[in-house]
């Protein structure tokens, strides 16, 4: 019985990690929803798009290579030198946000007033062709991302852990780092957001876009920011997900975890995207350990949106979300 409930701790502890890396992708969705009051699709690809510049700018790869090989019958594969991750991770920020900049150029200001669908429909498109960009750009082969953080078991944790219940726990260095840089990042935002002269203008812009504009509000600008600031949120899941489990083009599929994680948590909350990971981290992983074997197996695949689907029935808000009444 204790060792039962010892692998089960370390089940909850490895289910806490994951949680993390699964509120790292949420954050960027409520971070949209909350300037624009429509889900983005596209955040999982941004993700991937993001993690696969940053391959790309360190390796020294010419973008579009594939494409100039085909039209001129070249050999370009590289410029032949290795940016230092720093570096690269400040020229992909920048792309992220010149990426953010053309959106609202191309996509956005054209839907203005639009109603939600009409801009969600806009973002599955961008999500397709973000995809398809990163494909022509940098190569759909599997990449691996190196930017020099820790990997493998903590040694500190199996120690501690080995001493305390005569088991180790094996918890990733990776996962450690994951969840200091998320909590790091929910509090720069949460601080942001409700403190900041643009993180109140965010939220006036999306309650009501005309009545944001007739009060000076740019709203060219607040998408602007709000999408480089997801932008930035992507290129961190896509660090922490492509150094876990290589860039490639499955890792926009992540996006399709974080929807349970953003019902749990409520669309409008930054500290629910992370309390509403932790719930489905952990949750799935001792639903595995205990009831897994009962029926099966295989439980983590659904058991996240079979415990989105109760709450959707009972508090559709999610446990921080704002509970909207609406006069008819």
């Amino acid at each position: 019985m204790l060792d039962q409930l010892t692998y089960a701790s370390e089940a909850a502890l490895n289910g806490l990690m994951a949680g993390v890396m699964y509120s790292l992708v949420a954050l960027g969705f409520v971070l949209i929803y909350k300037s624009s009051g429509v889900f983005n699709y596209a955040q999982g690809v941004m993700a991937l798009f993001a993690a696969l510049t940053l391959v790309g700018i360190q390796n020294g790869q010419v973008p579009f290579a594939h494409l100039i090989n085909a039209v001129t019958g070249g050999h370009l594969e590289s410029f032949g030198w290795q940016v230092p991750a720093v570096l690269a991770i400040l020229l992909t920020i920048g792309v992220m946000v010149g990426m953010a900049i053309a959106i609202e150029k191309l996509v956005l200001k054209h839907l203005v007033n639009q109603a939600p669908i009409i801009l969600f429909m806009a973002t599955i498109g961008l999500a397709y062709f973000l995809e398809g960009f990163g494909d022509v750009m940098w190569g759909a082969d599997i990449k691996t991302l190196d930017v020099g953080l820790p990997q493998g078991i903590n040694e500190t944790v199996e120690s501690l852990t080995g001493a305390w219940f005569g088991y180790g726990f094996f918890i990733d260095n990776l996962d450690i780092v994951a969840a200091v840089v998320s909590v790091a990042l929910v509090a720069a935002l949460t601080v942001f957001s409700q403190y900041s002269k643009q993180g109140r203008a965010l939220r006036a812009v999306a309650d009501d876009h005309q009545a944001a504009l007739s009060v000076g509000i740019s709203l060219r600008f607040i998408w602007i920011l709000v999408w480089s600031i997801a932008g930035f949120v992507a290129l961190v899941a896509g660090i922490m997900w492509g150094s876990k489990s290589g860039v490639q083009f499955s890792l926009s599929l992540i996006a399709l975890k974080a929807l349970p994680v953003l019902m749990l948590g409520g669309f409008t909350s930054i500290p629910g995207a992370i309390v509403g990971g932790l719930i489905i981290g952990m949750g799935e992983k001792l639903f595995e350990f205990f009831i897994g074997p009962m029926i099966g197996g295989a439980t983590e695949n659904w058991f996240a949106y079979v415990l989105a689907l109760i709450f959707l029935v009972f508090r559709p808000q999610g446990l921080f979300g704002e509970r909207i009444i609406e006069r008819v």
